[in-house]
């Protein structure tokens, strides 16, 4: 009876908070889907596909294990995961006959419009120690056991890609501690995985939701995400404009950090106006030239994997995109909480120094066009409407 009771609670939650989310949503318009060519997209003819055609096959590898009648995602405009079989399973070692012999190209556009923002991430790389000591002050936090992840769409279709966390106070699921209330107070009972020399560091790879660390011991791991207290995401750079800080035209992630680094007086401060706070799970390295495992369930690829807005388009498919100075064929692998909209990416960039330097410059405008299987396209028609 207790779970019963605890469901419906959530279930009563959940219907609630349908109007809300489907309120805020700032999606211009429909989205739309115009059929092109090949020799049509900007730049085709000098990509480089080979990176592209070895991540769309390791996202294969999480599409294939589930039952051909499983919806692809987003907006349905892509099938069902059968529909996806022949092209995982196509034999053809050239990337570009692979992806031009099996793969019809779209226009994305919404409301009309067919520009939207592009802007990319990295995997950042904190220095730590398994004991807390001298510089390791900053607790890296695993999972709390009382934070509870609601998937919203189990109640309505209509809001898939949508949650919320919280943590359950008796039947009610209540919001769980801001930024700030969790600085000030920790959380008890909550596994500290390490401690973090820079609270810095550390904040931008919450940021960027995985990471590397490097520990005092020599050893190295990677940090992936492994959950979030549900609070409203804000970027730090707009509190730093509102301040008179910086201005908006130079604002970047390295203005940001330096920024931080010259006021330690205020930077905790700043950095709260964030609520956000991420948790992670510490694995292993792996295979060095990958990311971390992404939303789709694989390792990502630098500069051809992307995140994207799951409520509208579709993790496994591959979108060449035009925004530069990034054109390129990227596979949805990854989605992120401020990833919103139908023409809209994050390019994931790998890391490093220059994987650092290049997505924290990445924000431009540009355009997206999904490859959807020839079997999937000739269903869709030339151009079709998603509301």
């Amino acid at each position: 009876m207790k779970r019963l009771g605890i469901l419906t609670a959530l279930a009563v939650l959940a219907a609630a908070l349908f109007g809300f989310y489907f309120w805020q949503s700032t999606r211009p318009g429909p989205l739309r889907l115009t059929q092109t060519q090949f020799s049509k997209l900007p730049g085709w003819g000098n990509a480089d596909l080979n990176a592209a055609m070895a991540s769309f096959h390791r996202g294969c590898e999480a599409l294939t294990v589930k039952p051909p009648a499983t919806p692809m995602g987003g907006k349905g405009y892509a099938g069902t995961v059968g529909d996806w079989d022949s092209v995982c399973g196509a034999d053809e070692p050239d990337a570009r006959a692979f992806f031009e012999k099996n793969f019809t190209p779209f226009q994305i556009s919404a409301g009309g419009a067919t520009a939207g923002l592009f802007t990319g991430y990295y995997e950042p790389l904190i220095r730590a120690s398994r004991s807390r000591h001298d510089a390791y002050q900053t607790p890296v936090y695993g999972v709390p056991p009382d934070l509870m992840r609601v998937d919203l769409s189990q109640f309505n279709p209509r809001l898939n890609g949508e949650h919320i966390s919280g943590r359950l106070e008796g039947r009610k699921l209540v919001p769980f501690a801001t930024r700030a209330e969790i600085n000030s107070g920790g959380l008890a009972n909550t596994p500290i995985l390490f401690w973090c020399d820079d609270p810095i560091a550390l904040f931008f790879l919450q940021i960027q939701g995985s990471g590397r660390v490097a520990f005092d011991s020599g050893e190295n791991a990677r940090i992936a995400y492994a959950g979030e207290n549900g609070r409203p995401y804000t970027a730090i750079g707009r509190t730093l404009i509102r301040e008179g800080a910086l201005k908006r035209e130079n604002v970047s992630l390295a203005t940001i950090r330096d920024w931080l680094k010259a006021h330690p007086e205020r930077a905790q401060e700043v950095m709260e106006t964030n609520q956000s706070f991420i948790f992670f799970e510490e694995k292993p390295v792996g295979e060095a030239g990958l990311g971390a495992t992404g939303t789709l369930g694989v390792a990502l690829t630098p500069r051809a994997s992307m995140a994207i807005d799951p409520r509208l388009n579709v993790l496994g498919a591959p979108y060449y995109v035009d925004a530069a100075p990034v054109t390129a064929l990227l596979v949805a692998q990854d989605t992120g909480g401020a990833i919103r909209g139908e023409v809209r990416g994050d390019v994931f960039f790998g890391d490093g120094e220059k994987a650092e330097a290049d997505a924290g410059s990445m924000k431009s405008n540009g355009e997206m066009y999904v490859l959807l299987p020839n079997a999937v396209a000739a269903k869709l028609g030339a151009q079709k409407e998603f509301p």
